[in-house]
C-alpha cells in the first residue's frame, strides 16, 4: 500500500469525526487499528505528529492584524505546493467567511508540513476540513465544508 501522511489523516478523520476520543489515552490503540489497515509506522507517527502541530497551532493563534484590503503574497515554496488553483480556492473561502485569516493561515501551515510531493485540491479541501474541525466556534464553517467534501466524494462513486 503505497500512503502517505494525508492518507493516515483521512482514515483517522472519516472513522473517528464523531468520536470525542482523546487521542493521548486511546494512541496506542490507534496506532494499532492503523497498523492492522495496513498504515506503516512511518507515516503512522508522522500523522500523530501533525495532528500535534495542528493541536499546538490551537494554544499560539497566530498575530496577525486583521485587514480586510490585505492580500496574502506566498512564497516560492508555498506556491510549489499550492497551484493556482489551490490558492485560488483558499482566497474564494476567505471571500464566503469558510476561513478567516488565521484559519487561512493555520491551512497554509498544515499543508507545508505534509511532506508529500503531489498537492491536489482535493487534499487541500480535507487539510481545511481538519483545521476547521479542530477550531472552537467555527462549527457553521466546518459543516458547509464538510458538505463540499463528503458530497463531492459521493458524488463521484456514480
Amino acid at each position: 500500500m503505497k500512503e502517505n501522511i494525508l492518507d493516515v489523516l483521512m482514515y483517522l478523520f472519516e472513522n473517528y469525526m464523531n468520536d470525542e476520543i482523546e487521542f493521548d489515552s486511546d494512541e496506542e490503540s490507534l496506532r494499532a487499528e492503523l497498523r492492522a489497515a495496513g498504515f506503516h509506522q512511518t507515516e503512522i507517527s508522522k500523522a500523530f505528529d501533525w495532528l500535534e502541530g495542528l493541536a499546538d497551532m490551537q494554544d499560539k493563534p497566530y498575530a496577525v492584524p486583521l485587514n480586510t484590503a490585505s492580500i496574502r503574497i506566498y512564497t516560492q515554496s508555498e506556491c510549489g505546493k499550492l497551484d493556482v488553483h489551490c490558492r485560488g480556492f483558499l482566497q474564494f473561502l476567505e471571500q464566503t467567511g469558510v476561513l478567516d485569516h488565521v484559519t487561512r493561515e493555520m491551512v497554509i501551515d498544515r499543508v507545508m508540513a505534509l511532506e508529500s510531493e503531489e498537492f491536489d485540491l482535493e487534499q487541500l479541501k480535507w487539510v481545511v476540513l481538519m483545521v476547521l474541525f479542530n477550531q472552537p466556534g467555527q462549527e457553521a464553517a466546518f459543516a458547509w465544508m464538510e458538505d463540499l467534501v463528503f458530497d463531492e466524494a459521493v458524488g463521484r462513486l456514480h
